[in-house]
């Protein structure tokens, strides 16, 4: 389905006195049809201003974009209740013998335990299969954190319950043209995520695999992680090199509050781009492994 959002400059003056001025602003919009006095309803309405006297528009143009959010625009949902959702979007790297997921960690090589050549000795004539060893470090490919792998007394991935891994309502942050690379806690005012899976679109995955997907990653602030764990979020995603800032002095805030709070945490997405910024369900379940904190997992999400 193709989207729409509006850029303007507006001015606002309110009935009690005082006004309020934007500049290059953006924001989500029904249709390519809307006219000056719909787009300037959306306006208030996304930015919960109250008694509000006039709102003038200026250089109004009405763009073909990508949703990012704005309130006051519905996000179209399945139209029968129950229904199927209308496609699945993977959201993981696939893993490879000697993939490079984070710079520094051994890539995982895989290996034949019982080739198919041999098993013909031990089945039925025209039965063989293949049995394979994959050798790897939890933090390859697309993988989940739980609180075993910040704290030693956390929970461990066999302790996870699924019902917290499998279909979340995703709030998708789009912020692929964020100018600087700590998400602040501000972007997320404006939602409601008690119980979501808060997924944050950078766009960093195009890197990845390349050289330039070690240095320069968009993270998530301090006062970002701890604004989501006030919120009572279920899960944080990023489609970055990791949540956290890895170019300061080793500190990792993000962790550390989110896997205190038992929010986890999902790193290396992908094709955050092809989910709209709210109404899919998102799923991204790792094996029930006793005394391991990190492992791959096959995230997707439910559109």
């Amino acid at each position: 389905m193709t989207e729409y959002r509006a850029h303007f400059d507006a001015a606002v003056s309110f009935v009690n006195g005082g006004g309020l001025t934007a500049e290059g602003f953006r924001l989500d919009v029904p249709s390519a049809a809307v006219g000056e006095a719909e787009v300037a309803e959306l306006f208030v309405r996304h930015l919960g201003l109250a008694l509000v006297g006039a709102v003038e528009l200026r250089d109004l143009r009405i763009v073909e974009e990508p949703h990012r959010g704005s309130r006051g625009v519905a996000t179209p949902l399945p139209s029968q209740e129950g229904a199927r959702p209308s496609r699945v979007v993977d959201l993981s790297h696939p893993i490879r013998a000697g993939l490079v997921t984070y710079p520094g960690l051994p890539a995982p090589a895989i290996t034949p335990h019982l080739t198919r050549e041999a098993s013909r000795e031990r089945y039925a004539p025209g039965t063989e299969f293949a049995m394979d060893v994959i050798t790897m470090i939890g933090n390859t490919g697309t993988y989940l954190d739980s609180p075993y792998h910040r704290y030693a007394d956390g929970g461990d991935l066999a302790s996870l319950d699924l019902s917290t891994l499998v279909g979340l309502p995703a709030e998708v942050f789009h912020l692929q043209d964020a100018g600087e690379r700590g998400i602040p806690a501000e972007v997320f005012f404006d939602r409601d995520l008690a119980g979501t899976a808060v997924l944050l679109h950078t766009g960093w995955d195009t890197r990845f695999g390349t050289p330039a997907y070690a240095s320069g990653a968009p993270y998530l602030t301090e006062a970002g992680a701890q604004h989501l764990a006030n919120a009572g979020v279920t899960l944080v995603g990023i489609d970055s090199l990791n949540i956290d800032d890895t170019e300061n002095d080793g500190s990792r805030p993000a962790h550390s509050i989110l896997l205190a709070h038992g929010i986890h945490v999902v790193e290396h997405l992908t094709r955050l781009g092809d989910l709209p910024a709210r109404g899919a369900r998102f799923t991204a379940a790792p094996p029930a492994v006793e005394g391991f904190g990190t492992f791959p997992v096959r995230a997707f999400a439910e559109v």
